[in-house]
């Protein structure tokens, strides 16, 4: 990954935080014809090891032992030059994309065992029910289709080797850009903008803090 100096972030706590919060993920393996790319929502347990599951067809099914890059992605925005003072200035600027992910280098194991899988499920389903105004849980399901389900897909155990971030949020600009684009953010309230802006507005406490 192209990582320039400024947008290279390497707190630990703020790529666990992105990964938390952005868990649907992207894992790149070499496949027999070239490489290979799922998707797939994934846990980060602790700070060694992201646990999945897919279906016993998937590829990654059978690539045990595999080296896999898995990419986080976080929020992500147009950046228009007319949101910068300076363009207003001298017109020296140009469009830009800010955005911020996580890559993590590690290697899989594939995991069969029924008993890890359904604690993988109920930890998984748990998490993402738990804003619901009645939360499903997978004991709400007869037990026989449960059985099957697990019958039906595998566990992903990826260990953890390495782990890169790039947020690249405006770092290069001057303080009356970075706060023209979050101004231009708010104003255009796009899909992801609101999430954007926090990440800016964080990277701004971090850097006045």
């Amino acid at each position: 990954m192209y990582l320039p100096k400024s947008f290279h972030e390497t707190r630990i706590d703020v790529l666990h935080t992105l990964m938390r919060d952005y868990p649907f993920a992207t894992v790149v393996t070499h496949a027999a014809d070239g490489l290979a790319a799922n998707h797939l929502p994934l846990e980060l347990v602790g700070d060694t090891a992201l646990h999945g599951h897919v279906a016993h067809g998937n590829e990654l099914a059978k690539a045990d032992g595999a080296q896999v890059l898995v990419i986080f992605h976080g929020a992500d925005g147009y950046v228009s030059p007319n949101w910068y003072p300076s363009k207003h200035e001298t017109g020296r600027e140009v469009p830009t994309w800010n955005y911020a992910v996580v890559h993590v280098h590690g290697r899989l194991r594939v995991v069969e065992d029924a008993a890890w899988l359904r604690h993988l499920l109920e930890r998984l389903t748990d998490r993402h029910e738990a804003a619901q105004p009645r939360p499903w849980r997978v004991d709400d399901a007869p037990e026989d289709h449960i059985e099957k389900m697990l019958r039906l897909i595998v566990g992903l155990d990826i260990a953890i080797e390495r782990i890169e971030g790039k947020f690249k949020l405006s770092q290069n600009h001057p303080d009356a850009n970075r706060a023209g684009v979050l101004q231009g953010l708010a104003e255009r309230r796009g899909r992801r903008d609101g999430e954007l802006a926090e990440l800016m507005q964080q990277a701004e406490e971090r850097r006045h803090g």
